[in-house]
């Protein structure tokens, strides 16, 4: 019985899809392990290229964009090993790293949840580990990003710093998160009101309600060639981040959600809610 279930969400990446299969294929962990890849219904060709080139891989067709909460779900519920690590398609996973993020795991029992150090495909550091989600949390983690993102050397050079120090923190990007699976069944798995976004700020917060840490693990290193789906899609994505948001705020932060959504509408970003999943 595999102790370790790998959970790919895909849709309409068969390209980065592909590329991160070969990385971990390639270097298969030694930890007993199953990989299952969630189709959202792709038109690109990705599960054919899955039972053609993979066919040790689990292919679990979604019949339908359900979404990243949802679908994880659907290969949570699918799958066995009593540690589970989501794993976006467009990250390319270097030999060893799926493995240092289990000992990190491992040797830290009041650690439930564990992120690697992400950098782009430059090499340049990632900012995929945060503050509780909050007004004054997002505007610092967009300075950061942003900055970071355009070469500000001073935010540049502290977003590398910052992601040098391996700590406790409030979340870790759901790009590549590790978990315990007796937590995630603890916190009844994603919340599936978070169509894309969010999810895993929220899921790292259940954890952390229950007394137990999320660890960003900066000796592990993973490379996330982020901002493919905003390219091909702004204003879609842009929707799904702005529900995600609301949804968020009406969750944690009550008190905030309706000067959100005042904001929003101000600024005529509302989020148009007529076609949420």
């Amino acid at each position: 019985m595999p102790r370790l279930s790998i959970i790919i969400v895909s849709y309409n990446s068969k390209g980065d899809l592909e590329a991160c299969l070969e990385s971990v294929m390639q270097s298969p962990p030694p930890v007993d392990s199953e990989i299952v890849v969630v189709d959202n219904a792709s038109a690109d060709g990705t599960a054919a290229c899955v039972r053609e080139r993979w066919p040790d891989v689990r292919l679990i067709d979604a019949g339908g964009n359900l979404g990243f909460a949802r679908a994880n779900n659907l290969g949570i519920r699918q799958t066995v090993g009593e540690l589970v690590l989501l794993l976006n398609p467009d990250t390319i996973v270097p030999p060893g790293a799926i493995d240092a993020l289990v000992a990190e795991l491992d040797g830290r029992p009041d650690v439930a949840v564990a992120g690697p150090r992400i950098v782009d495909g430059r090499g340049r550091a990632e900012l995929s580990f945060g503050s509780m989600m909050s007004p004054l949390a997002e505007l610092r983690q967009k300075v950061l990003v942003a900055g970071s993102d355009r070469d500000v050397a001073p935010l540049r050079s502290l977003v590398e710093r910052m992601t040098r120090r391996t700590r406790l923190v409030d979340w870790v990007t759901g790009a590549c998160l590790l978990i315990r699976r007796s937590e995630l069944e603890a916190v009844g798995l994603l919340d599936e009101r978070f169509f894309m976004y969010a999810e895993d700020v929220d899921l790292c917060a259940s954890v952390r309600a229950r007394g137990r840490g999320v660890l960003f693990a900066a000796g592990v290193q993973i490379v996330h060639l982020r901002g493919r789906s905003v390219a091909s899609a702004p204003g879609p994505t842009e929707q799904a981040y702005r529900r995600s948001q609301v949804a968020f705020y009406q969750k944690h932060h009550p008190g905030w959600a309706r000067l959100l959504g005042v904001y929003l509408k101000i600024r005529g970003r509302a989020a148009d809610r007529s076609n949420i999943p």
